[in-house]
């Protein structure tokens, strides 16, 4: 946060040399390149202090990253287009009401077969442009 503020405060004071040069003769290009460079050194230092305390080491929990996927009601949008906007919204309400996922309640109601399910709930294939799910779409 400090360093935030520091290259917060250096650009405002670029900004203002910069805009205040008389007839081209800019005498305040010395504290416009000092804070340029005071920025990128600070800039550069945070991140390499960034990186090795807290990047350096971090796991990530799959099995927990899984099941907030599956809890996710962005899991729903996918089915929207197969089943309609009103069913899907049923089902993230019923969701969201009863702590289901929406997988489970879309095999509770037999909503779509389970290979068409599997295509339209697959997390990474959302992910891809235009993708709704390994069924595209």
């Amino acid at each position: 946060m400090m360093v935030c503020a520091q290259v917060f405060g250096d650009d405002a004071t670029i900004i203002w040399a910069g805009a205040n040069g008389n007839f081209e003769l800019n005498v305040l290009m010395p504290v416009m390149a000092h804070n340029i460079l005071e920025s990128i050194r600070l800039l550069g230092n945070v991140a390499d202090a960034f990186t090795e305390k807290c990047v350096v080491g971090i796991e990530a929990n799959e099995e927990r990253c899984r099941e907030l996927v599956e809890l996710s009601m962005a899991m729903v949008t996918s089915l929207a287009p197969k089943i309609g906007y009103d069913r899907a919204a049923e089902i993230a309400k019923e969701s969201a009401r009863t702590g289901k996922t929406v997988r489970e309640i879309c095999r509770e109601k037999n909503v779509l077969l389970e290979n068409e399910l599997e295509g339209a709930l697959d997390p990474v294939g959302m992910t891809h442009p235009g993708g709704t799910g390994s069924g595209g779409g």
